[in-house]
């Protein structure tokens, strides 16, 4: 439980420092044996910053507890 709450902390500290994620697909619009016409798109992906504060205080959470376990 100690190294999964760790993870979170990280994860969550990472989520409240980056609040999205940015990434290109690429779609196939006409594919005409030789001939093909391709879109590029722009995503994005956000959360919320107390998301990544929900998901730290998870993570210290499970670090507490596995202490008081032991």
């Amino acid at each position: 439980m100690k190294a999964l709450g760790l993870v979170f902390i990280v994860a969550g500290i990472l989520m409240c420092i980056f609040t999205s994620i940015n990434f290109t697909q690429e779609k196939n619009i006409v594919d005409l044996g030789p001939l093909q016409i391709n879109k590029k798109e722009n995503k994005t992906i956000g959360w919320p910053v107390y998301a990544g504060i929900a998901v730290t205080v998870l993570g210290v959470a499970l670090v507490v507890m596995d202490k008081k376990a032991k």
